[in-house]
């Protein structure tokens, strides 16, 4: 019995490598291609835009959620996996090893990414500087100095934009709640990201989650981007999409217990002999 635990275990954490590997396959490689390649064609710009990069985010996040849902939940995301554990009875003896699963899934995926935009990357900056770190980490005001976010201001939106996130993967994901059907959960959480990226994009490039940034961060760092744990001001900036999502976590997941689950009818077993009768519109 111990073995077959042990088993389905390492289950869930290759669920959670492969699905957070699938995420962050779509989303570093939908940036590398809007701003290195993008930065080649003439005009500059002609791959994609600030739209397509919300919209391959919110598509990584559905596809990995669809390889990774049956095996582990594919949480995908440190701060979603804290959230669970510490409002939803996941097991907190499962939190670290989900973690180290999901940063090891993004960081292989952006060594992946950044293998095959190697040309591209080089060309476009071959420095290997701030302009095209963005294509695996995030900066305060995605790097734009004209923007005075500095950490504290990015911080605060890692904060909001996460708990924003875990409170509607709460609700959307709740079976007393009104979930969507027809197993359509995963994309309904890719739309969220999506809109989450096109409202909240702006001073901290909605990271999120801490594997997706600190994963590729790493990545970037030991394939020539030495400036990597710094912001476009020289400052350290690579605690900002670790520490403030695991707070906005569990904020989001605070107010979705206080403002909703409490008020939700609770699930009680049907008289034996009876048939099942479906809620009341």
């Amino acid at each position: 019995m111990e073995r077959l635990k042990r088993s389905g275990l390492v289950g869930e954490l290759s669920a959670e490598f492969l699905g957070t590997m699938i995420l962050i396959l779509f989303g570093c490689g939908v940036v590398a291609q809007v701003v290195a390649g993008g930065a080649l064609t003439d005009p500059p710009g002609g791959l994609g835009n600030h739209d397509s990069i919300a919209w391959a985010w919110g598509l990584g996040v559905t596809l990995g959620v669809y390889v990774a849902g049956r095996l582990s939940g594919a949480h995908l995301n440190p701060a979603v996996t804290l959230a669970l554990a510490a409002f939803k009875d996941f097991p907190w003896r499962k939190v670290a090893p989900y973690s180290i699963a999901q940063f090891a899934g993004a960081f292989v995926a952006a060594l992946l990414v950044r293998w095959n935009y190697t040309e591209a990357l080089a060309k476009a900056d071959p420095g290997h500087t701030l302009k095209t770190q963005i294509v695996f980490s995030t900066l305060p005001a995605n790097g734009n100095t004209a923007l005075p976010v500095h950490e504290w201001g990015a911080f605060r939106d890692q904060v909001i934009g996460t708990a924003i996130l875990v409170l509607l993967i709460f609700a959307v994901t709740d079976l007393l709640n009104n979930p969507p059907g027809a197993n359509l959960g995963p994309f309904v959480v890719g739309l969220i990201v999506v809109a989450i990226g096109m409202a909240f994009g702006t001073n901290a490039g909605y990271a999120i989650n801490p594997a997706r940034d600190l994963g590729p961060r790493l990545a970037s760092f030991l394939t020539g981007y030495g400036g990597a744990w710094r912001d476009q001001y020289g400052n350290l900036y690579f605690w900002v999409p670790i520490v403030g999502p695991l707070i906005g976590g569990l904020v989001g997941a605070f107010l979705y217990k206080v403002f909703i689950t409490r008020f939700l009818p609770s699930p009680e077993p049907e008289p034996e002999g009876t048939l099942p009768v479906p809620p009341e519109k």
